[in-house]
């Protein structure tokens, strides 16, 4: 049985000549605890008198429970679609599992087997992504360790011990599926395992209680699962952060890999450019896994969320192309089988401030809850 992860506590690393002092302060933009005030002593007696909130009961992965997740049919492991949905029939997609739904609404118009477990492959580099953006302060650099720059295949071609911009590395990690500036990325909370735990307390706190994830770029890995309906879960969020669908969405970028010799990143998901009303999205593909997909459009207002699950390989963007014009054609004209559930309420978050020696020669990244950054340019 799966238990619940969740983590609440963020580190701001204050790089100073003589360190700093572990303490815990509230969080907030400057990290600096208010003067006592009379209210505010208040409410805190308040606080300490309530009750603290129930966590949140996880539904063990493959349950019946985590199965119903958006609605009874959701468990379904064939197709579900509103029986009356007229003449137009749904496409013949050669996929074990997959989900188009409305991101504005939630209702999910059309699945097959969408709580169904399979292999992510590199579309759960979103997840990665939803976790970490906010977190990580795209001004600051991360050093490339040896574990990040022996990630194959789809790397960047990170030089270890070299730095590197944590936009650029983000603009990798969606434009070029960049492996390595995944577990760079990862690394970056302060450890690789840190990072993991991270992006699985995410998952949970979307509700994506089919996720199981082990490596931040979604190369295989025993016990490594996701379902379709829980990547569209995770692609309603991506839509709802700009630094998100502006990394996501740059066609062309350069990555400077050592002092004077840069990489030209083309991002490869081409329905940016070949599909009317495209916006974003994540292409993955491994043997096991085979291709996997997630597509975002809008047309005329409305913003569709499409995931497909191994497919054969080169039709996951045509499967997904073809969803997306069923479900541009039958938005509103069909009854929804589910629903995209919200997040969860976030948890109380504590900051710490950790020691650091050596400040002169060492870098660090600060990460902190607050989704305070702004768009990257």
């Amino acid at each position: 049985m799966r238990r619940s992860v969740w983590v609440v506590a963020a580190v701001i690393v204050v790089a100073t000549g003589a360190g700093t002092v572990a303490a815990t302060v509230p969080a907030g933009r400057s990290g600096v605890r208010p003067p006592a005030t009379t209210a505010a002593r208040t409410d805190r007696a308040a606080r300490e008198r309530s009750p603290a909130l129930p966590a949140p009961v996880i539904p063990a992965l493959g349950s019946p429970a985590a199965q119903v997740i958006g609605g009874p049919l959701m468990a379904s492991t064939g197709t579900v679609v509103d029986p009356r949905a007229g003449t137009l029939p749904l496409p013949s997609v050669p996929a074990s599992a997959w989900v188009i739904a409305n991101a504005d609404t939630g209702q999910v118009l059309a699945a097959t087997d969408p709580h169904g477990e399979y292999g992510p492959a590199s579309t759960l580099k979103v997840l990665t992504a939803v976790t970490l953006i906010p977190l990580l302060n795209p001004s600051a650099e991360v050093v490339a360790s040896q574990l990040a720059t022996s990630q194959e295949p789809s790397s960047a071609w990170l030089v270890t011990g070299r730095s590197y911009n944590v936009a650029d590395l983000f603009r990798a990690l969606l434009m070029i599926s960049a492996n390595d500036a995944a577990v760079a990325l990862t690394e970056a909370t302060g450890s690789f395992d840190k990072g993991m735990a991270l992006i699985n307390a995410e998952a949970q706190h979307l509700q994506a209680y089919d996720v199981v994830a082990k490596l931040p770029n979604g190369l295989d890995a025993p016990g490594q699962v996701v379902s379709a309906y829980d990547e569209a879960l995770i692609a309603r969020q991506a839509l709802r952060m700009p630094a998100f669908m502006a990394y996501d969405g740059t066609l062309t970028s350069r990555l400077e890999l050592q002092p004077g010799e840069f990489e030209t990143l083309v991002n490869q998901n081409y329905l940016l450019t070949q599909y009317p009303g495209g916006i974003g999205g994540k292409i993955g593909w491994t043997t096991p896994a085979e291709a996997t997909y997630v597509g975002l459009a809008r047309r005329n207002g409305v913003t569709l969320i499409v995931t497909v699950l191994h497919c054969t390989a080169q039709q996951e963007v045509t499967s997904a192309e073809q969803l997306l014009d069923w479900g541009f054609a039958m938005n509103g004209r069909v009854s929804p089988v589910g629903t995209l559930v919200p997040p969860l309420a976030p948890p109380t978050v504590t900051v710490h401030h950790a020691k650091v020696h050596h400040a002169k020669s060492a870098r660090h990244v600060s990460f902190r809850p607050a989704r305070t950054y702004p768009v990257p340019r």
